[in-house]
């Protein structure tokens, strides 16, 4: 059905990259889910006035804010396909991430009101009504149907990497669960004297709110910046090694815009010797590929670096072998040297593991009291910090 539905409604539908053909799949995503939930809020609504069971009504409400959230990611997805423009210059799909946490706000809320009640519920002693095998067959097929629609988010998501329709999917997953448990809590209630709608509510509740707080820090994180998917800076290092003229690359940093909008920097080592219009040339033809075949728009910077002397590569080698000893993981890049008749200086960066959480000052302190112990006291230190 998925498929189907994605040949009918989306055109062009494996360019995933287009912000356009990602508003059709938005858009296709949020129809189907507004409709869906709105004829089971309809549905659940009559059944739980009828039988008086707060859990069913409960359940109906949050149908209802699952069609606001479809509404939402409906508008996010429209919006998301906007061209960059002068205040923007990044474009817009980061509004999927902000429609994310509307959407686990939309959670969080149906979530308590439903604890409130059930709470309520519990204290007063009330009971339901009455018994309905309607109920039953409603809260049934509203099980499979959101079962569906969570599978049918989660594959459209997978397909065009987008957090708004996983954390939809997620929701309607929850929802699913959360619905059969009302339907066992009516079930239990038809053949035995015990009434476990107010607990079942509470239950349901309680795995509503888990559910939205987990959308909310998925999209927090993203909002904030998460470190790079690791394939992904795996695929920039090989595609750069390739390269003989590269010697090394450090300083890798990749933003993230929301889903087609990835812009990375870095710096490669390259021999200071080398014809620069040729290094610059090589350069030009690694940022081309990266983005034409990883679809990241990418900046290079150039380290020339000594490659021919011996004196040099050995200092490094020392201050590379006390710099990894005294901090694991850590690694020298950007060494040169500046000899002179009294002394001589070792300038060079410091990449080191985000566990290490030493300060900076402490760091550098450090490494020249190793300098100076295992090379001599002429050896003076200029280290720049950073982290890996």
């Amino acid at each position: 059905m998925t498929a189907l539905l994605i040949r009918l409604f989306v055109r062009d539908r494996n360019n995933v990259t287009d912000p356009r053909v990602r508003s059709r799949y938005g858009a296709l995503s949020g129809i189907v889910g507004i409709v869906m939930n709105i004829l089971l809020f309809a549905a659940k609504l009559m059944i739980g006035m009828l039988t008086a069971s707060v859990s069913i009504q409960a359940d109906a409400f949050n149908n209802l804010s699952d069609a606001g959230s479809s509404v939402i990611s409906l508008i996010s997805f429209r919006i998301s396909a906007k061209p960059a423009d002068r205040d923007h210059p990044f474009g817009h799909a980061r509004m999927e991430y902000v429609a994310s946490m509307i959407v686990s706000f939309l959670v969080l809320l149906v979530g308590a009101e439903l604890l409130k009640s059930s709470v309520t519920k519990i204290f007063s002693g009330v009971s339901r009504d009455a018994f309905s095998w309607i109920a039953v067959l409603v809260l049934g097929l509203s099980v499979a149907a959101k079962l569906w629609l969570g599978l049918f988010n989660y594959r459209l998501g997978k397909k065009i990497s987008s957090p708004v329709m996983k954390a939809t999917a997620t929701d309607s997953l929850s929802d699913a669960i959360s619905t059969a448990a009302v339907l066992a809590a009516t079930l239990v209630w038809r053949f035995t004297s015990f009434d476990p709608d107010a607990y079942v509510g509470a239950a349901v509740a309680l795995l509503i709110l888990i559910s939205g707080l987990r959308i909310l820090n998925e999209t927090k994180n993203k909002i904030l910046g998460e470190a790079p998917v690791k394939e992904v800076e795996e695929s920039i290092r090989s595609l750069i090694a390739g390269y003989p003229a590269v010697l090394g690359v450090h300083d890798l940093l990749i933003h993230n815009y929301g889903a087609g909008h990835t812009i990375a920097s870095l710096h490669v080592e390259v021999d200071g010797k080398a014809n620069i219009f040729d290094t610059h040339d090589v350069i030009d033809n690694i940022e081309r590929r990266i983005n034409s075949e990883l679809g990241i728009l990418c900046t290079i910077h150039m380290d020339p670096i000594v490659t021919d002397d011996r004196q040099t590569a050995q200092w490094k080698q020392q201050v590379t072998e006390l710099v990894s000893g005294a901090y694991p993981g850590a690694s020298v890049h950007d060494f040169r040297v500046v000899t002179g008749a009294t002394h001589t200086n070792l300038i060079f960066d410091v990449a080191l593991p985000f566990e290490i959480r030493e300060p900076e000052k402490k760091i550098r302190e450090h490494i020249q009291q190793l300098v100076n112990r295992d090379m001599g006291p002429n050896y003076f230190t200029v280290i720049t910090v950073d982290h890996a």
